[in-house]
């Protein structure tokens, strides 16, 4: 995979990879919190085989990419750094995969660029906090509950709060993962962090960290405020992946977001979790292309 440095309108860089097929249709894909650009063989070689170009990058403060100015972002200002990446590589439409704090930037892009983004996808993708017929926190692990607990009271009490974890997501190993994670993980998750997989979640962790808490913290807080958008705006297909067992975003958000997206094809398990639903990614990349009206490669 190739690494970039793009800079935005506002004078900061942002930290790109680029894999895949180099000739094929644009894929952005938007990862988890926290998380940033690191490469993935298996993603790439994923990306390569369903003939798609991989693109994908660390959001402000995570990683090498220069973090914004206050106030703290909403998830549309993710969307104005996903569209000056996509310029910058003269990308004009494209295909978009969220992964859990990841899902809402895909869906960000679904409703706000319809006529780029052909078509989106979430895998265990993060339902807006504010919807009045949503538990937020009902079936996570109590780790999360505590985090989110953080993020109601403001930035300096979630900053501090972060703080205390830091230095153990800034050594994690992928020996190590599935034991820091704690009870956000299920026994399906846990067996899904292994080998290369668990090596790469864990380094998407540590460069994460090289600033501090900052990514972390403005990424919570912007997934707990108003998106900025309502799901109900999307016109663009938009599929939804979620697993029962998942104790990271529980399957109601999934649910949620396949009864509040209009049309959305919805693919539930009941014994899928939040890690454990990554080795679907041919699967998803699949539904994606054809949501988008896209051939698959010879």
């Amino acid at each position: 995979m190739e690494a970039l440095v793009i800079a935005s309108g506002d004078g900061r860089e942002l930290e790109v990879l680029t894999g895949g097929d180099p000739g094929g249709f644009p894929w952005l894909y938007h990862g988890g919190t926290p998380s940033s650009a690191v490469p993935n063989d298996v993603f790439d070689q994923q990306a390569r085989d369903a003939g798609l170009r991989l693109i994908t990058y660390s959001r402000p403060g995570y990683g090498t990419s220069t973090p914004r100015p206050w106030p703290w972002p909403r998830i549309t200002d993710d969307l104005t750094d996903s569209i000056t990446i996509l310029d910058a590589l003269g990308i004009d439409d494209f295909v978009t995969l969220g992964w859990s704090g990841g899902g809402p930037r895909a869906l960000a892009c679904a409703a706000l660029l319809p006529r780029r983004c052909r078509a989106a996808a979430t895998m265990a993708g993060v339902a807006p906090a504010d919807a009045p017929d949503l538990d937020f926190t009902a079936g996570m692990g109590p780790e999360n509950i505590e985090e989110f607990a953080a993020v109601a009271k403001g930035p300096e009490a979630y900053g501090a709060f972060l703080a205390d974890g830091l230095a153990e997501l800034a050594a994690v190993t992928g020996a190590g993962i599935a034991a820091s994670l704690g009870e956000l993980v299920t026994p399906v998750d846990t067996a899904a962090l292994t080998g290369e997989f668990a090596d790469w979640l864990a380094a998407t962790f540590r460069h994460a960290a090289s600033q501090g808490v900052i990514g972390w913290r403005e990424d919570g807080l912007a997934l707990f405020s108003p998106w900025g958008f309502e799901v109900s705006e999307i016109q663009v297909p938009v599929s939804i992946w979620q697993g029962r067992q998942d104790a990271m975003v529980p399957y109601e958000h999934g649910a949620w977001l396949a009864a509040n997206v209009p049309g959305a094809r919805a693919h539930l398990f009941e014994d899928e979790g939040h890690i454990s639903l990554t080795a679907r990614l041919d699967e998803i990349l699949a539904d994606l292309k054809q949501l988008a009206g896209l051939r698959s490669p010879p």
